[in-house]
Parts: C-alpha cells; sequence; structure tokens
C-alpha cells in the first residue's frame, strides 16, 4: 500500500504539473508560444513582463490551483482513502506531491520537457504543505526583492532558506523526531531544482544584464 501511494503521488503530480499555465494562458489569450518571446522562460515573470498584468493574472491563479491541488487531492488520496502515513507526520506526502508537480512544470511531458522555473508554483505549494515554514521564506523573498528588485535574486535565496527553516520549526516548533530529515531533505531537493533552473539568471547577474522586476526586456 505504501508503494501504491507513492506511485499515485508521483504520477498525478508530475502529470499535473506538466499542464503548464503560462503556456496555455498564453496560447489562449494571445494565441502565440510564451517561449518565443521576451526571456523564453514559460513562468509568470515572463508572461507579466512580454503581455501585461491580464494574461499574468490568469497564469498566476493557474499555477496557484495546480499547486494546491496536487498536495489537497494527495493528502486526501493517500491519508484518507488509502490510511497511509509516513514518518507519522502530515507533511512529507505533501512535500513529494510539490516535488513532482514542481518537475512536471519544469520539465513537462506535454511540451518537450521545457517548462517554467516552477518559483510560484513552489510558493503556493509550499504554501499548502506548511504555511509557517513557507511564510518565513517569503518574507526572505520579499525582503529581497524589495532591495534589489531582481525576482530572481529573491527566489534563489528564499529556496535556500526553507530547507533551512524546514530544520528549524520541524525539531524546535513541530518537534517531529521522525519526520525532520525526511522532510528536510525533500526542502533540500526543491531549493536545488529552483537554483539549477536559475543558472542563466545567476550568470546574467554576474554580467550585470538581469531585468529587474517590471523592466521590460531590451531590445538588441
Amino acid at each position: 500500500m505504501n508503494a501504491l501511494a507513492i506511485i499515485f503521488t508521483v504520477l498525478f503530480s508530475y502529470i499535473l504539473g506538466s499542464l503548464n499555465s503560462a503556456i496555455i494562458v498564453c496560447r489562449l489569450w494571445k494565441k502565440q508560444d510564451i517561449r518565443d518571446y521576451g526571456s523564453k522562460n514559460a513562468g509568470l515573470t515572463n508572461v507579466l513582463r512580454v503581455y501585461g498584468k491580464g494574461p499574468a493574472l490568469a497564469t498566476l491563479l493557474c499555477d496557484l490551483a495546480k499547486g494546491v491541488i496536487a498536495v489537497v487531492v494527495c493528502r486526501l488520496v493517500v491519508h484518507k482513502l488509502m490510511g497511509v502515513e509516513f514518518f507519522d507526520d502530515p507533511h512529507f506526502i505533501g512535500y513529494l506531491a510539490g516535488l513532482f508537480v514542481m518537475l512536471g512544470h519544469c520539465f513537462p511531458i506535454f511540451y518537450g520537457f521545457h517548462g517554467g522555473k516552477g518559483v510560484l508554483l513552489a510558493a503556493t505549494t509550499l504554501l499548502a504543505i506548511d504555511p509557517l515554514t513557507c511564510l518565513c521564506a517569503l518574507v526572505v523573498f520579499g525582503v529581497l526583492l524589495a532591495a534589489t528588485r531582481y525576482v530572481s535574486v529573491g527566489s534563489i535565496f528564499a529556496s535556500i532558506a526553507y530547507p533551512t527553516f524546514t530544520f528549524i520549526l520541524q525539531n524546535f516548533v513541530y518537534k517531529d523526531d521522525y519526520a525532520v530529515i525526511p522532510n528536510t531533505i525533500m526542502g533540500v531537493l526543491i531549493c536545488i531544482l529552483i537554483i539549477s533552473l536559475h543558472h542563466a539568471n545567476i550568470k546574467r547577474l554576474m554580467n550585470g544584464t538581469e531585468n529587474k522586476f517590471g523592466q521590460k526586456k531590451k531590445e538588441a
């Protein structure tokens, strides 16, 4: 039953994640592929930069729903219908769902494994899994975005902060001894995924050519 629970969570979350909100919204709204414009990234920031607030809001709402649906459905099926618990902790199956919905979003099987960075999806999914830990990381994101106006800087450092806050809160607030290591490892894997998808942003930051939040992409 445990193996079946993991298989269901992985497959359901990955397939749901593969439904890229930015690509679908821009196809329906503008009859264009967002991956051909701006930074060529199929994510919210690029939709906002290229098409403006309307399509960006639609993308935001779809991604908000996608992350929450993955966590809620997997928890419902695994914990309530299958009666399975991992490490005596309700967070683990949510982390597993979150990791694979992000992998589906970043490497969607329906779009040749080319998707978005998954930062927005990570935020909403992690908020559904563990609101307190996620809010701590979002504070880091907000402070750095306000200070630098670089979305990428806020995203990278918030992703680094997340497993750190996970470890601290699991130890000293939740006191879930069995779940500390598994949940922290899941947080680290999500952190690694987010940072690895920001390699181009890191290069542009080093070269001084990264666009700031709200700034139109400069024409060559």
